[in-house]
């Protein structure tokens, strides 16, 4: 190594997890998480009418602007009711935006039991900047000149007086139009800081909240600005994670339109693998740094060891092999092991066929050199819960964390035939479709490596590792 990286890695300070919270389709908290990975079983299904109203947006075959070619999603009911343990009135929680219910929900988990938390901390949690709530309060301001459009559409000039109120009926309710003016509660729902600055201000933390939005790397944007914080000593203690409803009519068109999603279900590295699937889901992490954790004799659920970014920019959406890698090394160079000794890698995964097929030939120009005692392990969560956007690095970490506090490399699911093309053998490397004991390695701890890649070539990739109790602490 040179002089440099060296000096990056003892700049590294490591960092611990010592409170983990989720909620994804199908697992109400972080054991429902592990329960659905350690079954084996997607948890991808038709979304609820309430969420997709078949009639108007769902047209199975051919893309369309307008509707969604499939109807298949993870998703998540929003909570009707907050936390127990939090006194927030009603008509200001009817106003919160459901991806801030979802949050909510999520803290609740995460500081149960209510953690003591000393000092200057930081919020950062990643999310979409255009909440729903505040769409459909934007779209309810200009729904007269919506409804005028509508009426003047060519494709309508035929329709009578009653079919055209019907339709205005029905736009006025997908629209969500509510009588009497915009609450003033309603600013909580559209802002984009609103996640981070209701976690601080509901659980009294002194803590800076921040929104970060990088696309679906969003979570491990997040949670770079946090290890940052804490290695920089301007934070004693951080909250990061991510947060996005993405089974909604608009996104599911969108995606569709483009023809990003899948005609199926989620099968990252099928040979059939056509797209992803959307889903819903939060994830959350308490962090400190690692001589911190133990000092206060808190839980260690794994220490973050690095994080690597980097941004090729040289397309919207596809990705790209020197991006990622360079994202790879960059994580590598805060560390005094190689990539040799990681075992596992939880992949960015998202079953599109040029996605998968550059992820693993980035993965290969890292993890190939080297003597491997065992083939790399290599994962997506996206096979049971969907492409969760912004919150797809949370639901990554999260799976690798209780992977490592397991002992268990998790599987895959919906894998029937392996795509040849993905060159796995070059690694050497292996996905697993069932459980697999995780043999701790002689002499070191077991390791894992999280990567998520974002719309406009926004790359990270996170290096983490098992704690010990024996307390000989991160090699």
């Amino acid at each position: 190594r040179t002089r440099r990286a060296w000096a990056a890695a003892t700049r590294a300070v490591p960092v611990a997890v010592v409170g983990l919270g989720g909620r994804f389709a199908g697992a109400a908290d972080a054991a429902g998480f592990w329960r659905v990975v350690s079954s084996g079983r997607t948890r991808i299904g038709p979304v609820p009418d309430a969420v997709l109203d078949r009639d108007l947006y769902h047209s199975p075959g051919a893309l369309s602007l307008t509707h969604s070619y499939t109807d298949q999603g993870g998703h998540v009911p929003v909570p009707d009711e907050p936390p127990e343990d939090l006194a927030v009135l009603p008509p200001r929680y009817a106003a919160l935006d459901g991806a801030q219910r979802l949050a909510l929900a999520v803290a609740a988990e995460l500081f149960a039991p209510r953690q003591v938390l000393g000092g200057r901390g930081v919020v950062a949690v990643g999310g979409t900047l255009g909440p729903t709530r505040e769409r459909r309060a934007h779209a309810g301001l200009v729904l007269d000149g919506l409804e005028e459009t509508v009426v003047g559409l060519p494709a309508l000039a035929g329709l009578s007086a009653l079919g055209q109120k019907r339709l205005l009926e029905r736009l006025r309710e997908r629209t969500g139009r509510v009588g009497g003016g915009l609450p003033p509660a309603l600013l909580d729902g559209c802002l984009a800081s609103g996640v981070a600055a209701l976690l601080a201000n509901e659980y009294g933390l002194d803590a800076v909240p921040l929104a970060v939005e990088a696309a679906c790397a969003s979570s491990l944007a997040a949670l770079d600005v946090a290890v940052a914080a804490l290695r920089s000593g301007t934070a004693d203690y951080a909250l990061a994670g991510g947060v996005e409803l993405a089974c909604n009519v608009r996104d599911m068109v969108l995606c569709s339109a483009l023809g990003l999603l899948s005609h199926s279900r989620n099968a990252p590295f099928d040979a059939g693998a056509d797209g992803f699937t959307p889903g819903d889901g939060c994830g959350l992490f308490l962090l400190k740094r690692y001589d911190d954790a133990r000092r206060d004799g808190d839980t260690v659920h794994g220490v973050i060891r690095a994080v690597g970014a980097s941004n090729d920019a040289k397309s919207l959406i596809a990705p790209d092999v020197a991006g990622q890698v360079r994202a790879m090394q960059r994580a590598f160079a805060q560390v005094d092991f190689e990539p040799c000794t990681v075992d596992y890698l939880e992949a960015h995964g998202t079953g599109t066929k040029v996605g998968d097929r550059v992820e693993i030939a980035a993965a290969a120009r890292l993890y190939a050199g080297g003597p491997r005692a065992e083939p790399l392990r290599i994962g997506s969560a996206k096979s049971f819960f969907g492409h969760t956007f912004a919150a797809a690095g949370s639901a990554g970490l999260l799976r690798t964390l209780l992977a490592l506090r397991a002992g268990t490399l998790p599987p895959n699911t919906l894998l029937r035939t392996l795509n040849p093309a993905l060159g796995l053998a070059a690694i050497p490397a292996e996905i697993l479709t069932e459980e697999r004991p995780w043999t701790r390695p002689p002499g070191r701890p077991r390791r894992a490596a999280v990567s998520s890649f974002g719309t406009g070539g926004i790359n990270y990739h996170v290096l983490v590792e098992e704690h010990r109790e024996e307390g000989s602490g991160p090699r």
